[in-house]
């Protein structure tokens, strides 16, 4: 009897022993409404995992929406996860399952995904579980602003927007920055989970000339909307004839397609989008050799470069220094180019950074100071570490599949910067800010890449042939 004892105890041991741990990020993983996102989770240390059996859960084991046996084919994952979730490596250096990597693709993002995902991986004598914490955000239509006259002699500026999540914070500013209290602030839950919001505030004509709302999330991206209200305020105006005069005198801008304030409603983050619209904008954008980092080979042209040869990035973060700012400059209007990260028969560049500066700004040393209220604007791919912006803070990214052609588009009256995915037909990003002065194309090619990085030219189609006929030149190259 007691050797049984004995034998069951040791057996339990056995199967309660952890000889690998399971390993996710300490950092929420934070993803856009519509978007493909990957929950990062391996074992540690690394071992084949396709002998091991993995399940993904919502708080409860019972609740299991995939799960993947030995030798079988996974589990039909269970609604409302059916078609969007599937095994991938978290990253291009990843070797998947041989290398112990668990991590789950989830697509077609929704706001009720929002929340705790356990990982839980077992053997024949061990197992492990942990949690990986998603964030779903949405960012919502650009504000759209309403005057009504108030009997005081002020008029009230009501600002709506929908779409949004989680609900944004609401910011009032007058044309000289000054914040304007909001006389309210209103939300309402849509359908899908979303927030929509009305805002309203109550100014007269000395408190501003120019009056934004804008709509912010945590992730430091965010809309607004604008009035000019010193051509329609009028302080002898009396009683009806105010919203008589404000009508005719919105049909009359209308007529002329000079409304006051932005109705332009951007397309949602992560979205198909038809890339002939943006193309419509397009320049062509060279390199501006006067300003070139002396450690990046540039061709001839002006149009394709990379990482010298002599170049030794000793540090363990991107190589911000290695910067090529563009030769046009940019004051006003909408301006469109595009990037190629990968050439025939090589995987697409793990490393990269594409925006555009402030003129002037020419010397790069840390990331500290890459900020937007320094000048600078940028989406930036760090390998292993992801997809990111120097927005305040960060916004991290999951972008799958890797881009391999990037399109931006400057609008500068607007304060936008856009992403697309060229391949995929995407609409990745848009940074929101306001730019002043002359602003310029940035790039850096990083470092250890075998593509290098391709300014094209959008007016015409642009042959491999051609690129590859171009010799990269060094920046102390006599042909400079």
């Amino acid at each position: 009897m007691l050797s049984i004892i004995v034998a069951l105890l040791v057996n339990l041991l056995i199967e309660t022993s952890v000889s690998f741990s399971v390993v996710v990020p300490g950092d929420p993983v934070v993803a856009h409404v519509g978007s493909t996102v990957i929950l990062p989770c391996w074992i540690n240390p690394p071992e084949n995992a396709e002998a091991l059996e993995i399940r993904w859960y919502r708080k409860e084991f019972s609740n299991t929406f995939f799960h993947y046996k030995p030798g079988k084919v996974p589990d039909m994952p269970v609604e409302p996860y059916r078609n969007r979730t599937s095994l991938t490596p978290r990253s291009d250096q990843s070797g998947g399952l041989k290398d112990g990597d668990v991590s789950l693709r989830l697509e077609k993002l929704r706001v009720q995904d929002e929340g705790s995902f356990r990982c839980y991986v077992s053997g024949e004598s061990s197992y492990d579980s942990e949690e990986v914490d998603l964030k779903v955000t949405a960012l919502g239509s650009t504000p759209v602003l309403f005057l009504k006259f108030l009997d005081d002699g002020r008029v009230n500026i009501s600002c709506k927007s929908s779409g949004w999540h989680p609900k944004p914070s609401v910011t009032w500013m007058s044309d000289e920055r000054r914040v304007l209290h909001p006389g309210g602030v209103f939300y309402s839950r849509e359908a899908h989970e979303m927030f929509s919001v009305h805002s309203w505030t109550a100014v007269s004509r000395s408190d501003a000339q120019l009056v934004s709302c804008s709509l912010s999330l945590k992730t430091g991206e965010l809309k607004d909307g604008r009035m000019d209200i010193q051509g329609i305020v009028s302080s002898d105006s009396s009683g009806p004839w105010k919203a008589l005069f404000f009508t005719l005198f919105i049909f009359a801008l209308l007529g002329f397609g000079l409304v006051g304030f932005f109705l332009y409603k951007c397309r949602p983050v992560v979205g198909d989008v038809n890339i002939e619209e943006p193309r419509k904008h397009a320049v062509e954008i060279t390199v501006d050799r006067e300003h070139l980092h002396p450690d990046l080979m540039v061709t001839k042209n002006c149009k394709i470069m990379r990482d010298g040869p002599g170049y030794d990035h000793t540090g363990e973060g991107f190589p911000y220094e290695l910067c090529a700012f563009g030769a046009q400059r940019f004051t006003s209007g909408r301006h469109y180019w595009e990037v190629k990260l990968t050439q025939e028969n090589t995987p697409p560049k793990n490393y990269w950074l594409i925006g555009v500066v402030k003129h002037g700004n020419f010397t790069v040393r840390d990331r500290s100071a890459l900020t937007p209220s320094s000048g600078y604007w940028f989406l930036c791919s760090d390998g292993p570490n992801g997809f990111h912006t120097n927005t305040d803070p960060p916004v991290k990214l999951s972008l799958t599949p890797r881009p391999e052609r990037l399109g931006v588009l400057l609008d500068y009256e607007e304060g936008q910067l856009s992403f697309y995915n060229i391949k995929e037909s995407k609409h990745l990003l848009t940074i929101s800010t306001r730019f002043s002065g002359t602003v310029v194309p940035l790039f850096n090619p990083g470092a250890g890449d075998q593509s290098p990085l391709i300014i094209l030219d959008c007016t015409k189609p642009v042959k491999s042939a051609e690129e590859s006929s171009q010799p990269l030149l060094s920046n102390n190259s006599s042909n400079a």
